[in-house]
């Protein structure tokens, strides 16, 4: 793990709008919410870091056959979220993908007027 994927991936969280990012569980871990939703948690300490992102949970399963690198939900709900540990072996693109993913997540669940407010 390089502490610049670690940062791609802030980058990329920190980067959706409405997107907001906080430190309630301590300076360890970089938690990105929108509207008050957790979307991704992002470990800062030592290596290897991981995110931390909601997930389809058939989804969920499949990554979870495929990757090494991907588990259940560490804390977490395990249906719903995956921890990524940013090893390197989960290519960049989809790990992006996973961020977009848990993302439209959070914000299909939101009411209407909080969506529609994104969108602006």
């Amino acid at each position: 793990m390089t502490d610049s994927l670690r940062d791609r991936v802030i980058a990329a969280c920190g980067a959706k709008p409405g997107s907001v990012e906080g430190y309630p569980f301590g300076d360890g871990v970089a938690v990105f919410k929108v509207v008050g939703k957790m979307f991704a948690l992002v470990t800062l300490g030592p290596a290897p870091c991981s995110v931390s992102l909601k997930c389809d949970p058939d989804l969920a399963a499949g990554l979870r056959r495929r990757h090494a690198a991907i588990t259940a939900g560490y804390h977490l709900n395990k249906r719903h979220w995956n921890t990524v540990t940013l090893d390197g072996s989960v290519p960049e693109g989809e790990l992006l993908d996973l961020i977009d993913h848990s993302y439209e997540l959070v914000v299909a669940r939101l009411p209407r007027a909080e969506r529609d407010k994104l969108n602006t």
